[in-house]
């Protein structure tokens, strides 16, 4: 059985790797192959997979380019085999690609990852985030 110490790193490394736009060649490392998605957000109603919403991440940051986190708070409950990560998102739609061309506007949006975990890797990660919130200030709603 993983420890807690590692099923915290995972989540950590995990987290910064998904985050900063690795895709899902550096995030699978951390996760199950066929490890599952879910979030209440219009943008992200199509996926289903941690590798999905991986290599969705990596388009964000291809378009904008200065996207960064913050982590705000980050724990772990061991009962439950799961560790949850707040965190604000910022940066400025100025790349070519998303919905429309770059509107040169910016967002610092909050949202939570829950990431289960199973025999030290992640099964499963529920983002929790306001996506119309961010729409709205990126221009694009």
């Amino acid at each position: 059985m993983a420890t807690t110490a590692t099923i915290t790193e995972t989540a950590l490394a995990f987290f910064d790797a998904c985050d900063t736009g690795k895709g899902w060649e550096a995030c699978s490392a951390y996760c199950h192959a066929d490890a599952t998605f879910a979030v209440q957000a219009e943008p992200l109603a199509d996926v289903t997979t941690v590798q999905e919403y991986a290599d969705w991440m990596k388009a964000l940051i291809g378009f904008v380019p200065d996207g960064s986190y913050e982590m705000k708070a980050f724990g772990l409950d061991e009962e439950r085999n799961t560790v949850c990560a707040y965190a604000v998102f910022s940066g400025t739609h100025t790349g070519e690609g998303g919905p429309m061309p770059p509107t040169g506007k910016s967002t610092r949006t909050d949202y939570v990852y829950v990431m289960q975990f199973e025999d030290g890797a992640i099964k499963h990660l529920t983002k929790i985030w306001n996506a119309g919130w961010a729409m709205k200030e990126l221009g694009w709603a």
